[in-house]
């Protein structure tokens, strides 16, 4: 395989979002091109004009760009081809290769009723095969000629070799009474003008493959190599679907996830390498084959994809955590609309929490206490620490970092180190009635940087408000 010709593709109808189906498809199709030096082409099957919309559209070309999976060409749209689908139909029938049904709806289903009534496969009876001439007063469909005997052979690059009987085959539509094409037409159509050397898709779609490939022949094109994956279930392991949680991918953005944590899960349902569960993008574009390909069903697991989020986000950069979770902080009410926030120290504040976070939610919700005005207390920890005991230390540690010129973790453990090495106390007396009069909770990273990066005045007013609120419990 001469790796520079590489041309694959992501063809999605939009009928809906880019779910997590889709998504695999493409970064598959997208890991295969970039491996290989190659194209990968967007293209959307818009031919569905009753379910397809422009909303549609635009969402999954928004998924597409925010999973950073980049297109060479495109995005074509079959709307805006049909004069290219006519054309070779007419060539079809022109060469006998494709010919006029002139079959109702109606009749069709009568057929096929009872066909299954006889216990025989519902299929194309084949009666307007040999017509001589039109059928007065009816608008005929165009079918495609199959042939009747023999077997076509599918190599397939995940699942190997899948034999079709061509008696089982019927001679499909590919052109609606109403002029439009069908999927099994245009989708040839499309590979073959645009070259598409693999078609990598849901198995979903390999009883569609032997009918393409008579398709392309009859027009005289180069069968693309076939590469179907195996659906992705629930865990309970039926087809994966809106009962089993989200499986729209911008309700994974939405949820605070990054973008190439969930890349990294999509390419782990049906490729492996190793025991390796972490991947940067390098490494997959260079690793990638379909030659470590799960022949088997994937099964969605949330909890992993979670673990694998935390992952990103700890060992994320500071400073691209802090763009990511801005939305968050705006969207939670954290931070207000126009509100200048100081970046750099964003991203400190980032630093000291990154390594408890799985989620951006859950990030921005930990960043409440650096930002905020005014905090929450949780009632426990209020309860337990801001009480009469701890009301002599407040007043000592409030006069000494009010005293201090340089606000800085190791300046302020030094004050905390001097007052309990006077006091004959341990850290946990002073530190957790700290924590708690300057975070809300008994839980957060360690004290000395909290206070640095709440900063001098917000400390100190957090300060004088537990003090106030242990003199006057009622407040």
């Amino acid at each position: 395989m001469n790796k520079n010709n590489v041309r694959t593709r992501f063809a999605p109808s939009p009928t809906g979002h880019l779910h997590i189906g889709g998504a695999r498809t493409a970064l598959f199709n997208w890991l295969f091109a970039r491996h290989h030096g190659g194209v990968f082409v967007l293209r959307i099957e818009d031919t569905d004009t009753s379910r397809s919309t422009e909303q549609y559209i635009e969402a999954i070309i928004e998924g597409m760009k925010w999973l950073r999976l980049d297109w060479d060409e495109g995005p074509y749209r079959q709307t805006e081809r049909f004069d290219i689908y006519k054309r070779y139909v007419d060539r079809l029938i022109d060469e006998g290769k494709a010919y006029y049904c002139y079959c109702s709806a109606e009749e069709l289903e009568q057929r096929r009723k009872e066909a299954l009534s006889h216990g025989r496969p519902p299929r194309y009876d084949g009666r307007c095969r040999d017509l001589k001439g039109p059928v007065p007063g009816r608008t005929p469909a165009v079918r495609f000629r199959m042939p009747e005997e023999g077997e076509t052979i599918v190599d397939d690059l995940i699942r190997g070799r899948v034999v079709f009987e061509n008696a089982q085959l019927d001679d499909l539509i590919i052109m609606r009474s109403d002029g439009t094409p069908t999927y099994n037409f245009t989708v040839v159509v499309d590979d073959a003008d645009m070259a598409i050397t693999h078609v990598i898709r849901g198995d979903d779609h390999l009883n569609n493959t032997p009918k393409q490939m008579h398709i392309y022949r009859a027009l005289g094109c180069d069968v693309p190599l076939f590469a179907h994956l195996p659906m992705i279930l629930g865990a309970d392991k039926t087809r994966l679907s809106k009962r089993h949680g989200a499986t729209s991918v911008m309700a994974y953005r939405e949820m605070g996830y990054l973008p190439d944590a969930l890349v990294n899960y999509l390419v782990r349902l049906g490729w492996s390498y190793g025991d390796q569960e972490v991947f940067s993008r390098e490494e997959l574009i260079e690793k990638f084959s379909l030659d470590n390909a799960g022949r088997s069903a994937a099964v969605f697991n949330p909890e992993k994809l979670l673990w694998l989020n935390s992952q990103y986000i700890n060992k994320g950069t500071s400073e691209e955590l802090a763009g990511y979770v801005m939305p968050f902080l705006l969207k939670g009410g954290i931070i207000q609309e126009g509100q200048s926030i100081d970046m750099g120290w964003l991203s400190k504040a980032i630093d000291t929490l990154k390594e408890r976070s799985r989620s951006l939610l859950e990030l921005a919700h930990s960043l409440r206490y650096y930002i905020a005005e005014d905090i929450e207390f949780d009632p426990k920890a209020k309860e337990k620490f801001l009480n009469e005991k701890s009301l002599p230390y407040f007043r000592t540690i409030l006069d000494r970092l009010r005293a201090l010129d340089r606000f800085e973790a190791a300046e302020i453990e030094k004050v905390f180190m001097g007052i309990i090495e006077k006091q004959g106390i341990k850290l946990g007396q002073i530190a957790q009635p700290v924590r708690v009069a300057v975070t809300g909770n008994s839980v957060s990273p360690g004290i000395f940087e909290v206070i640095e990066i709440v900063g001098k005045d917000k400390t100190l007013r957090r300060l004088e408000r537990a003090i106030a609120l242990i003199k006057s419990p009622i407040i």
